[in-house]
This record gives structure tokens, C-alpha cells and sequence, in this order.
């Protein structure tokens, strides 16, 4: 089995087999940037950079050489921190591996692989849990559209009070003016359940001896950990994302009048439209250096390769810091 020897150069090649560049373990972060569509500002040296290199693993180079000795990719040493047959049986769906790994779960999810995962035997349901990031565009701003309209003109009859089901002499009416204002009430108390979800429920840490929980966390989260590259996992399908939308719906309605908490969801389903298109642009887009998208896109390569417990923020950083979750800035380095 080959190893990497921590002084020599590497030769990394892209999925294309083709040679790309040679990099000294010291320029790890630089090449990270390169193979994983130019996200930016991954701190040299660390281990998840160095082990997601060696999935391009293809021999060492001596000074003066020209050719490269080819190493079968499938013997290659994925990762330095788990031993050389892997944990799983990656030509078997993962789903229904991964509560087994036990205590070695949490470490080896958190050890990014750049290759597609399967979770379900059923092409049906692996196809559920599977959509283009365009899909989720297309499905839900018409949604939002019509619902902003439908508010917009049942406000404009002048029927909705706050606090009617209370006192009629002192409810509040809302009119249609204000609706600019609830709607974009709808998209900050969207970005905070952005944070909580992230932080609470993707980011659990399940019970090394709860099967189930591990499960679980797999098909919520832990499976873009452990794969963030896989293009068709990046935003939420739109029939499960239905069902959570569709209970977020239902509570508003039993906390505010109709057209109030109508009004209110549809500016929180706009925030999670924008949060899922920001989240493939930060995987997959290419930001330009200096720009807001620049920093967020810095910010997340850190939450998934070194900071997996802070950074809980995707289309804004803001409540990491109340909740004391922000990653710290650092100085980054590249060497020529």
C-alpha cells in the first residue's frame, strides 16, 4: 500500500486523469483551493486538506523526473486517520451502514471524501433524497410569488387586527402597507431557524451506541460532511422539504391571524430559497475575492474542513456571534 511521504512533493491528478501541478505538503491549503473549485483560505497545514489530497494520490516525484508512476486510485490511501480498508462498503448504500460505526462515526463523517453517495436500495427513495440545485428555484418562487400577492391583497381589505382574539378595543390593524415589513420579519426569523437547525439538529451528536440517531444524523447532515462535493445533495429535495415547510406553516397559523402569519411565512420560505441557492453557490460557485460571497465562501470551507463544531451561519454569519459560535479569523499565508 502506498504512503505519502511528508517531505516529498505530490503529484495530484484531476478526475480526468490528467496531470495538474506538484505541491509540497507545506502548499496543501493552495492545492485544496484548486481542487475543490477554488474555495478560499483553508489554514496550512491541517489534516482534512492533506487527507482529502491524497484521494488524488498517484506517486512522488524525484527531482528531475518526468513521468509519474501511475497508482491505481482504488489501492491509494484515502485517509491517514482510518485504517486502509475503509469503515463502510461504498458499493452498498450508506444509509443503513453508517449506525455501526458506533463511536467512530462522529471522526469518520467528519473526514470528507470527494466521490457521490448512495443512501437507499430503492431507486425510488434514493431519487427523493436526490435534486438539481435549479429545481428548488423553479418549485418555490412561483410559490412565493403568488403567496406575496395573496397577501398582499387580503391585507389590502383592512380585515386583519392583531391581538383581535384577545380585545377588539385595543388590537392593532396591519395594513398593507406593512407587509414590506412583515415579509422581511419572515426572512430574519428564517435565518435564525437557519442557525438552530444547523446547530441543534444537523449538528447533534448522536449516542455512539444509538443506531438509530446515527442514522438519522446521516440522512439530515451527515452525509454532505462526509461527501460536500455531491452536486445532486446540496439543496433540500422539494417533497421532504414540503413536509417541514408545511408543519412551519401550520404552527404560524396557530400563533397569528391568518393572513398575519401568511404573511410571515411566505417572507421566511423567500429566506430559505435564498439559503439553499447560497449554500450550492458557496460549494460550487467562484466568488470574487473581496466580496461578501468571498467571505461567506471562506467562512463555510472552514466550518466543513476544520471547524465542524462553530461557524453554524450560511447565508449570514450574525448569529454566531450572539451565540458565540463564530470561527475565528486567521491569517493566511500562500506561498509562492
Amino acid at each position: 500500500m502506498p504512503t505519502l511521504n511528508p517531505s516529498a512533493p505530490i503529484r495530484v491528478q484531476n478526475k480526468s486523469a490528467r496531470p495538474k501541478k506538484d505541491f509540497s505538503p507545506n502548499q496543501v491549503a493552495v492545492l485544496c483551493q484548486e481542487l475543490v473549485g477554488r474555495w478560499s483560505q483553508c489554514r496550512p497545514p491541517q489534516q482534512n486538506a492533506r487527507r482529502w489530497l491524497e484521494q488524488y494520490y498517484v506517486g512522488e516525484i524525484e527531482p528531475g523526473d518526468e513521468q509519474v508512476p501511475r497508482t491505481d486510485p482504488a489501492t491509494s490511501a484515502l485517509s491517514p486517520g482510518v485504517d486502509s480498508i475503509d469503515l463502510v462498503d461504498w458499493q452498498k448504500p450508506l444509509l443503513w451502514q453508517v449506525g455501526y460505526l458506533g463511536e467512530k462515526y462522529d471522526e469518520w463523517v467528519h473526514q470528507p471524501v470527494d466521490r457521490p453517495i448512495r443512501l437507499f436500495h430503492s431507486d425510488f427513495f434514493e431519487s427523493l433524497s436526490k435534486t438539481a440545485w435549479y429545481v428548488v428555484f423553479l418549485v418555490w418562487t412561483p410559490v412565493v410569488l403568488y403567496l406575496s400577492w395573496v397577501s398582499y391583497t387580503s391585507l389590502a381589505q383592512g380585515n386583519t387586527r392583531l391581538f383581535s382574539s384577545f380585545t377588539t378595543e385595543y388590537s392593532i390593524p396591519v395594513h398593507k402597507y406593512y407587509f414590506p415589513f412583515i415579509f422581511l420579519l419572515g426572512m430574519i426569523l428564517w435565518s435564525l431557524l437557519e442557525y438552530l437547525i444547523h446547530r441543534f439538529v444537523f449538528h447533534m451528536k448522536p449516542p455512539a451506541s444509538n443506531y438509530y440517531l446515527i442514522t438519522l444524523h446521516f440522512l439530515l447532515h451527515g452525509q454532505h460532511h462526509k461527501s460536500p462535493f455531491d452536486s445532486s445533495r446540496l439543496v433540500f429535495p422539494p417533497v421532504p422539504a414540503s413536509l417541514v415547510i408545511g408543519f412551519f406553516y401550520g404552527v404560524l397559523r396557530l400563533l397569528l391571524p391568518a393572513v398575519l402569519g401568511l404573511s410571515v411565512f411566505v417572507g421566511g420560505l423567500c429566506g430559505y430559497v435564498i439559503y439553499d441557492m447560497m449554500h450550492y453557490y458557496l460549494h460550487y460557485g467562484s466568488p470574487k475575492k473581496g466580496t461578501y460571497l468571498y467571505g461567506l465562501k471562506a467562512y463555510h470551507v472552514k466550518h466543513h474542513f476544520e471547524h465542524q463544531r462553530s461557524g453554524f451561519g450560511i447565508s449570514t454569519r450574525f448569529w454566531d456571534y450572539p451565540f458565540r459560535t463564530l470561527i475565528p479569523e486567521e491569517t493566511f499565508k500562500k506561498e509562492d
